[in-house]
């Protein structure tokens, strides 16, 4: 029976408000399979591939309160593709919202159907954020070939090697009370894979960014296009730059990637905004024209506005400590580290960096 259901609900308690991302289809595919027995069995990304279709929905949202009452009720719009960005307080006359439950009301004339109830994700102050990147970091995937790809779909992700170092580090951090949030440039369809693997693995990280593929094939609505299938650097930055306008500035903030990509100069890229406040729009104007970029004008205006954002609030509020570590191989650990960034103002934060073999 096809139904609405939430694919993805985060919603991260910062500051004096609620940021809210969703995801929204009524695919067959259920949110979970059943599984029997004590042993949670792995999910593979094809089992998820219905969650290409795409639709719109109107979701109704309620606040409840310490008495489980509801003190805040809103209805929200997504756009074409089912997904939701909306902010809402945190607090309503003085009393604070300790549970989020949603209903998609459009579905079915005069029915609201509860799809689920959700604690707000707060940000513990002082705020320390942990964003990892998943591919190449912390399991050693392969989707270099069609046919990788292809058995990567059929397959739940623990067949890949576990980067045990990078492991190590994140856990690191995670005991010492930073808050942690995944970000991959693997297809939307492989959330449910990725989150088995994950806890698993004994990471309980609830935030997972992955990039929606439907925004690729849309001919007219899409952010993202077709380059972007290979072409991870402007998807990546974008998400960043999202978490941080979600959590605020941390007062902490460590970033763990790969040397594969273009992990080490998006983080940089981000460094230079946060710790050196540099201005967002020349920074931007400088570093869009890399190869790795390559923007349509409706990319370049859509994350330009968030950019500016970022830099108001790292004037107002400063990292005062920034890690970045960048997993590296035996064979390619001293090219990594020798590598020269084309910007000079990038190539100076390079000294940031912390390279290690996984």
């Amino acid at each position: 029976m096809k139904r609405p259901y939430l694919v993805n609900f985060t919603a991260v308690d910062s500051d004096d408000r609620i940021s809210v991302k969703a995801a929204v289809t009524d695919s067959k595919t259920p949110m979970a399979e059943k599984r029997t027995g004590q042993k949670l069995n792995p999910t593979s990304p094809i089992q998820s591939i219905g969650l290409i279709s795409s639709d719109e929905y109107r979701i109704k949202v309620e606040g409840l309160g310490v008495g489980q009452s509801v003190i805040f009720t809103k209805e929200y719009e997504s756009d074409r593709f089912g997904n939701f960005d909306f902010v809402m307080p945190n607090t309503v006359m003085g009393e604070a919202i300790e549970k989020i439950q949603v209903y998609e009301v459009s579905y079915e004339p005069g029915i609201e159907i509860l799809m689920g109830s959700y604690l707000p994700f707060k940000i513990e102050d002082p705020k320390k954020v942990i964003i990892s990147d998943f591919d190449k970091t912390l399991v050693d995937t392969k989707y270099s070939t069609a046919w990788e790809l292809f058995q990567s779909l059929r397959s739940p992700i623990h067949h890949f090697p576990v980067v045990q170092t990078s492991l190590d580090l994140f856990f690191k951090y995670t005991e010492d009370k930073y808050q942690p949030f995944i970000l991959s440039a693997s297809p939307h369809f492989y959330e449910n894979a990725i989150r088995d693997w994950l806890y698993q693995n004994k990471i309980y990280a609830g935030n997972i960014f992955l990039k929606d593929y439907r925004n690729i094939f849309s001919l007219t609505q899409g952010i993202l296009t077709t380059k972007d299938l290979k072409k991870q650097s402007f998807y990546k930055l974008n998400q960043l730059v999202n978490i941080i306008v979600m959590t605020g500035i941390p007062e902490e903030l460590t970033l763990m990637g790969d040397s594969f990509e273009s992990d080490e100069f998006i983080y940089l890229v981000l460094a230079a905004v946060l710790i050196d406040r540099h201005d967002p729009w020349q920074v931007w104007n400088i570093v869009k024209a890399e190869k790795s970029f390559k923007l349509t004008t409706k990319q370049n205006f859509h994350f330009l506005s968030k950019f500016y954002k970022l830099g108001e609030m790292s004037r107002a509020s400063r990292v005062k400590k920034l890690n970045i570590h960048i997993r590296c191989t035996k064979e390619n650990l001293e090219v990594t580290k020798n590598k020269t960034h084309p910007f000079e103002f990038i190539q100076a934060k390079k000294s940031l960096v912390e390279y290690y073999i996984g």
